[in-house]
């Protein structure tokens, strides 16, 4: 698959063959689903769980007479109507991690990838070095390229400095290195940003 290279000001550059192993597979929504959801929920932390009756550090001993003490017949301090006591009915650790098979993830990726390549919504740039970092003419830049109301914007080793401080205010634009690309934020961006470095990555990645 032929995409055509781009610059910041609108320029062409070429065309890149894209490798049709990584953006060249059908997609298929239950696996998408699968690795959305996998993804969403590995990202959740463990949820705290409250000390129950057995719990707690406190004696045993039943403390008072059964009867004759004015009082209900309460076995030890352990009891949830106790100050220090256990809570009752309360919430449980409940740990979020779950597992996914490696093959299916990396496969997820690639269809993620192949979704946007099918639909017209892959952008490949030479490169995205913004004069000056500023964020006034990087908008303008933008405009002109027309990435859509969000774009998820993909580079190699690590993102072009110049373009994260001069993207730092805009909201709709979304930045990652290579090794941050993941389903979740491909799908979720109307479009998919690629300098010429992160499509190498990115074929390198699954290539070896």
């Amino acid at each position: 698959m032929k995409v055509k290279v781009q610059t910041l000001d609108a320029k062409g550059k070429g065309d890149i063959e894209l490798n049709d192993a990584v953006f060249g597979v059908e997609p298929r929504a239950d696996i998408l689903h699968r690795v959305v959801t996998w993804q969403l929920e590995k990202a959740r932390g463990t949820a705290r769980g409250a000390r129950e009756r057995s719990d707690v550090a406190r004696t045993g001993k039943k403390f008072g007479r059964q009867k004759g003490g004015g009082t209900a017949r309460h076995g030890d301090r352990r009891a949830p109507v106790f100050i220090g006591g256990g809570k009752a009915h309360g919430p449980r650790v409940r740990d979020f991690n779950p597992s996914l098979n490696k093959k299916i993830r990396a496969l997820g990726l690639k269809m993620a990838l192949s979704s946007k390549a099918k639909a017209g919504q892959l952008i490949v740039m030479e490169s995205l070095e913004v004069k000056d970092g500023k964020t006034k003419a990087l908008a303008a830049d933008l405009a002109k390229l027309g990435f859509g109301k969000s774009a998820l914007v993909i580079d190699g080793e690590s993102v072009e400095r110049s373009f994260a401080l001069a993207s730092a205010n805009l909201h709709e634009i979304n930045v990652l290195p290579a090794i941050g690309a993941n389903v979740y934020d491909i799908l979720k961006a109307d479009t998919l940003v690629l300098t010429r470095a992160a499509v190498e990555k990115l074929e390198a990645r699954f290539n070896g």
